[in-house]
């Protein structure tokens, strides 16, 4: 779908989605928290029924859960399977989302016997190496081809040696996964792990639920079978990596407050925040923005620095290169067609300020973030700007639009 934005300026308020990352972790653990113990149901709420979180709503049936959203007030109750899990082969089907292949994978392994995991567009081509270790050496079973992993065999109790330099949500699916096995065990990392908050944000979700894992400096986690987890309702909080958009789309000129943000949020994505309020570094003529810890801010930062009066280096981005596009390409490719001064490096960005951005038809890469960041950069172009694959909000933000309309943009 093509939506063609027209220059204005947005003015009004708008009530922040709920995060998520927090969301993911919240649902997991709630499901689990019924599967141990038995209980009729828990209310998760502040849910936005993304595709996201869908697909992991979706695959928690294969923990023995059901779950019903209702509309109106926007929450999920999860509850037991009348019939508990079917097949001999437990299907999960991951849409696009990254952290729900990634959760469940050895989730699934937790509970034994077999399972496939099914995705779109490049989801299972996404590394799964650290997880391809750990199963050579347990003698579990799996094999990737045409778009499907399938796998068999048990995790089971013990230390981990786990990369902490890939991706974080390795370490957050297996957290999830040993608590669920007999025997006590530890994840023990080989590198400095990178994009720290993530990992708070699962230790905060399996604490609000009861189980508490001793992280000893992000070097090694214990976890303590005889945790349990302890059944209860939960509200998630709003998300600051949607909030990015309209923070910086108030910071290059538009009017917006944003609603339903925790100023003592755990989410990394919260340093938006303190860039915009210009607490980085500075080098010379250079600003320099480690993204390392909050990579999913780059589009958005890409279009903040743009339009900055010094020029900018986003580094330690190489991870965004196997997300849903390769970030750095798309969003420095179409910024640049729309006039933005942008070059690329193997896993950095450095921009060079403009005073506006022009119109054009630009591609959002089948990307959500892109499309967002294409939109906020309409805000500060000459000419309509054409957007390609703008449906791709719906990943992550399916009221994007909705609420791009309300504060008086026009789109078509």
């Amino acid at each position: 779908m093509k939506i063609s934005v027209k220059p204005c300026k947005l003015r009004g308020s708008v009530v922040v989605p709920p995060s998520k990352s927090v969301a993911h972790r919240a649902i997991i653990a709630a499901a689990l928290s019924v599967w141990q113990n038995g209980a009729n149901a828990v209310t998760v709420g502040n849910i936005q029924l993304s595709e996201d979180i869908e697909a992991t709503l979706n695959c928690i049936r294969n923990l023995g859960c059901d779950f019903k959203f209702c509309v109106e007030t926007s929450e999920v109750a999860i509850k037991p399977c009348v019939s508990g899990v079917c097949g001999d082969v437990k299907q999960f089907d991951c849409g696009e989302s990254g952290s729900t292949l990634r959760f469940f994978i050895p989730i699934a392994l937790a509970m034994g016997g077999k399972s496939m995991f099914t995705g779109r567009g490049r989801l299972l081509d996404r590394p799964q190496t650290p997880y391809f270790e750990i199963f050579d050496k347990l003698g579990i079973r799996y094999r990737l081809e045409g778009g499907k992993l399938n796998v068999d065999g048990r995790l089971r109790a013990g230390e981990y040696q786990v990369s902490g330099d890939i991706s974080s949500q390795f370490i957050t699916g297996l957290m999830f996964a040993l608590t669920m096995v007999d025997g006590n065990s530890s994840i023990a990392l080989t590198t400095e792990l990178s994009s720290r908050a993530y990992v708070d944000l699962t230790l905060d979700a399996l604490r609000e639920f009861g189980v508490e894992i001793v992280n000893n400096n992000y070097e090694k986690f214990t976890i303590n079978v005889e945790n349990r987890y302890k059944a209860r309702d939960y509200c998630v909080e709003g998300d600051y990596s949607q909030a990015a958009f309209w923070l910086v789309a108030n910071e290059i000129g538009n009017e917006i407050t944003c609603k339903g943000l925790n100023i003592n949020s755990l989410q990394g994505d919260k340093a938006i925040v303190d860039i915009i309020s210009g607490k980085v570094e500075t080098d010379g003529d250079y600003v320099n923005i480690d993204v390392d810890e909050f990579p999913d801010l780059v589009p958005i930062l890409a279009v903040y620095a743009s339009l900055a009066h010094k020029n900018s280096r986003l580094v330690n981005a190489g991870r965004l290169r196997i997300k849903e596009s390769d970030r750095l390409n798309a969003i420095a490719t179409e910024l640049n067609k729309l006039g933005g001064r942008l070059v690329e490096g193997e896993d950095w960005l450095e921009i060079e300020g403009v005073s506006e951005f022009r119109g054009g038809e630009v591609s959002a890469h089948n990307d959500h973030r892109i499309a967002m960041a294409l939109a906020i950069a309409a805000t500060r172009a000459s000419g309509v700007v054409t957007i390609d694959g703008a449906e791709s909000v719906r990943k992550s933000y399916p009221n994007f639009w909705e609420d791009y309309a309300k504060l008086g943009g026009e789109v078509v």
